[in-house]
């Protein structure tokens, strides 16, 4: 499958990877500081916010099968891959499989308890079932403050001071994209993240996790770190599901640090 992507930047390439119904928009707050030194290519995975088509059978493992025989394609299969949620999870599996470089991982999901799986799904689902009621509604509820904060509460840590125009797309994203309740599903049902044993990937891996992560929870870092043990975690003391919004200067440092060319 060809993925779309949006391309922006010079230097070493570094590979972005969104989440559960986004697109490469989900990153706009991060592009300019990592474009600045890096070739950014961030993809539009198949059936969310993007350009790219859906699967025919939309499910985790399709898409990071999808994406891995793009990067191969591409010649970025040995390029660090950035994830967001889902693309963090992603990134976490491509590593396991040798893909990738000094990877980031930022709030995967796959370290939930029964329990707390259930609990995502039906939040999320939740969630999105009353955007979809109130869609023509949400350009100017996300216009103002308040409304960024009622809406976003379960996402950020500050959804009030998040971009009007970048949350507004990613989500309607939510809403539109057709492979999201399918994919939701089997993120929640499906099988937990396998991890991997020390010296068995391709380079330096950092996890990074929202201290006031309500989506996935803050205490599932310590399995996530359990089960990668070259892993280092990082904090974002201020963050919730996406430290790209609600940290994106954190963000961009500690993405440059951690795929350094001279770790490469």
């Amino acid at each position: 499958m060809q993925l779309a992507a949006h391309r922006t930047g010079s230097g070493p390439p570094l590979v972005l990877v969104h989440g559960l119904g986004g697109s490469w928009r989900t990153w706009q707050p991060v592009l300019p500081g990592l474009s600045a030194h890096r070739s950014v290519v961030a993809v539009d995975l198949p059936g969310f916010a993007g350009d790219t088509p859906p699967l025919p059978d939309p499910s985790l493992a399709a898409l990071t099968d999808a994406l891995q025989d793009w990067l191969r394609a591409e010649g970025l299969a040995d390029a660090p891959l950035v994830g967001s949620s889902l693309g963090a999870r992603m990134v976490l599996e491509l590593g396991r499989r040798g893909i990738g470089a000094d990877n980031v991982a930022l709030d995967p999901g796959g370290f939930w308890t029964d329990r707390e799986a259930a609990v995502f799904r039906a939040s999320i689902a939740a969630s999105v079932g009353l955007l979809r009621r109130i869609r023509p509604a949400l350009p100017a509820l996300l216009g103002n403050p308040a409304g960024r904060t009622a809406l976003l509460a379960q996402f950020s840590a500050r959804p009030w001071a998040l971009d009007a125009d970048v949350v507004r797309t990613e989500l309607e994203g939510y809403v539109d994209s057709p492979s999201f309740s399918a994919v939701l599903d089997d993120l929640a049902r499906g099988p937990k993240q396998q991890g991997a044993p020390a010296g068995t990937l391709p380079g330096r891996l950092t996890i990074g996790w929202g201290r006031r992560d309500r989506v996935t929870l803050a205490r599932q870092a310590a399995r996530a770190v359990a089960a990668f043990a070259d892993a280092e975690l990082h904090w974002f003391a201020r963050s919730g599901h996406f430290p790209l919004w609600d940290q994106p200067e954190e963000t961009v440092r500690l993405v440059l640090d951690r795929t350094a060319v001279s770790r490469a």
